[in-house]
């Protein structure tokens, strides 16, 4: 493994997220906006639509969605759900979100589809 192969996997197992469960959940639905490279404006709408804080929060969590790579961003969500209770029905509700984001633009890629079985594995359904 080269130099940085070892400073990537450095970071991912040195990362913190010490989030609110609603920062995770822009997180999450930024993520899934951002999977084909295009974040259309009906998708940001929806999802600015979905929250309940200041748009400084919203800001903050799209500039580190942003800033992160998919792997990173894949180990951001299993890290927080790994240590943070985050029920069944809560995953299933965001993933229901997330399936509205992908639909917001009224087409669902091949990329989205493909990131959605990842998250569905991601959160155990």
């Amino acid at each position: 493994m080269g130099i940085i192969g070892r400073i990537a996997n450095r970071k991912i197992d040195h990362m913190e997220t010490n989030w609110t469960k609603e920062e995770f959940e822009i997180y999450v639905l930024l993520y899934a906006a951002h999977c084909n490279f295009i974040e259309t404006e009906e998708e940001q709408d929806y999802i600015i639509s979905k929250i309940n804080t200041d748009e400084a929060i919203y800001n903050k969590m799209h500039t580190e969605n942003v800033m992160d790579n998919e792997a990173v961003s894949l180990q951001k969500i299993q890290h927080y759900l790994k240590y943070n209770k985050y029920s069944m029905t809560d995953k299933e509700n965001l993933l229901r979100h997330i399936k509205k984001v992908f639909f917001a633009d009224g087409y669902v890629d091949i990329l989205e589809k493909k990131v959605f079985a990842q998250l569905k594995k991601v959160f155990g359904l």
